[in-house]
């Protein structure tokens, strides 16, 4: 079960980071670990040779280490990014991106995240496209149970947590 929901979450954004507005990003889910979360497309973010933009995809894929990041934690809103590393596979055609985030490992402190960003339009067979895959670090404050997270992630949720 997520410690934060997907309006307690979408409320930090609008408050905190309202760039996410800017860039057209939007939460379209919040689980225990994980995350889905869209940028419109929006024709200012596309870049010279027709692809959206690297930075604009940068900050979809951080904000979905963020959305894993508070479903793990809470409402921590001063858990940041320690290291984002983005690898881009191929262009995407303008149009929608997709981010489809999970955790990797937690421990006291730190907590790894794994984003996959898809084009929002498939190839012709119907498949979806891979277009960047990104590892990042979050670095959270200290918490009372902080030791607890490693164990949560690895058991898919804090109810099974003792």
């Amino acid at each position: 079960m997520s410690r934060i929901s997907l309006p307690e979450f979408t409320a930090i954004l609008d408050r905190e980071l309202p760039i996410t507005r800017l860039l057209g990003i939007r939460t379209e889910a919040i689980e225990h670990g994980r995350g889905r979360l869209r940028m419109a497309f929006n024709p200012d973010l596309v870049r010279p040779g027709g692809t959206v933009a690297g930075p604009a995809m940068m900050a979809l894929a951080d904000v979905a280490m963020y959305a894993v990041v508070l479903s793990l934690l809470g409402p921590v809103e001063l858990a940041v990014t320690t290291n984002l590393s983005i690898n881009f596979l191929r262009k995407p055609a303008p149009g929608d991106v997709i981010a489809e985030a999970h955790a990797l490992k937690g421990g006291r402190r730190l907590i790894v995240v794994e984003v996959e960003l898809y084009s929002g339009t498939s190839d012709p067979d119907g498949e979806r496209l891979l277009v960047a895959h990104t590892v990042g670090t979050y670095s959270a404050p200290p918490l009372p149970e902080s030791a607890a997270v490693e164990k949560a992630i690895e058991a898919g949720s804090w109810d099974k947590v003792s």
